[in-house]
This record gives C-alpha cells, sequence and structure tokens, in this order.
C-alpha cells in the first residue's frame, strides 16, 4: 500500500514561478541537483547525467539518465516518487521557498504523463457521452495533479479530487 506525504512548510514562502530569475532557477537547479549526487553515493550507479530543463508548467524538471536506472524507478515508479518527495522537500527547506522541481529517470515520467493524460481525456469523454460523472482510478498527488491540468481546458467537464489517502481519485463531471 503506497503511502502519502505532505511536505510540512511553516516558515516556508510559497513563490510564484514567474517571479523566479535565470539566476535563481540556476541555484534551485544546483541545490537539487548537489542533493541528487548526494543520494546517488549510496546507489552503484555508475555514470549518470542529470539535465535539467523548464515544463510545460514552470517547473524545473531533472532527468536523470545512465546505465541501469531501473533501481531508481523501482516498482510502479514508487522509489522515484521517494526520490522525487525527498528532493523537494530539502530543495524547498534549503532555498527557503517553494518551486516545484520534477525529478525524472531517462523520461519515466513524461512516458506516465503521456498515459495519464490519455486516460483523462478517455474519462473526460465517456463522462460527457454518458452524462455520468467518472471516476479514475486512485493516483498520487502528481498523477491527479496532470489530470486537472489536462481537463482545466477539456470543454464540458470539472474535475475533483475525492477520497482519502490511498484510495483519493479524481471524479470527471460533465457540466
Amino acid at each position: 500500500m503506497a503511502e502519502e506525504f505532505e511536505i510540512a512548510d511553516e516558515g516556508v514562502e510559497k513563490v510564484d514561478e514567474m517571479q523566479v530569475d535565470e539566476e535563481e532557477l540556476d541555484h534551485i537547479a544546483d541545490t537539487a541537483i548537489a542533493l541528487l549526487e548526494d543520494i546517488f553515493k549510496y546507489f552503484d550507479l555508475g555514470e549518470v547525467t542529470i539535465d535539467e530543463y523548464e515544463g510545460d508548467e514552470g517547473e524545473l524538471i531533472l532527468d536523470i539518465t545512465g546505465d541501469d536506472m531501473a533501481v531508481l524507478i523501482g516498482r510502479h515508479g514508487r522509489t522515484l516518487e521517494s526520490l522525487q518527495f525527498l528532493v523537494s522537500a530539502i530543495t524547498m527547506r534549503k532555498i527557503g521557498y517553494r518551486y516545484p522541481v520534477v525529478v525524472d529517470v531517462e523520461g519515466y515520467k513524461t512516458r506516465q504523463r503521456e498515459k495519464i493524460e490519455s486516460i483523462a481525456v478517455s474519462t473526460a469523454k465517456k463522462a460527457l457521452s454518458s452524462g455520468r460523472p467518472m471516476k479514475i482510478r486512485p493516483m498520487t498527488p502528481y498523477e491527479r495533479r496532470i489530470v486537472h491540468i489536462r481537463l482545466r481546458e477539456f470543454d464540458g467537464v470539472e474535475t475533483e479530487s475525492e477520497g482519502e489517502g490511498a484510495n483519493r481519485h479524481v471524479v470527471v463531471r460533465p457540466l
């Protein structure tokens, strides 16, 4: 059973992504990359490359490539989720404010995102054709966010998260 964690952010300023300049973005990337490199010392990963780029939603994406990266992804992406949580939480504490940092391994999250977006659109079409709300399987907070963002611009439906803990899921309702 997957656990969901909340990052305690008392005393951490929330900053709009658009307010961060290039120099500050470089500082955020350097902080997160140094943290990843420290974590990798405990794995037998061989040669690792970390590419950084800005995502569609203004987030900083760190894509890790190398030999035998499956150990960083883990079963159903659980190890990668944990790595994501650690890097986000510690980076947020070190820089003093919240800025979205996404850790990916060889495009795994990109492929997963495409699958989730496809599920979201398919569910929205079913909700529209049936005229009834449709539930999507339970998802992590990151996956639910992808659904909400993707369907934000889909005419005729609205989304809402329901449930608790590992059973939290998105409901797509026709308008």
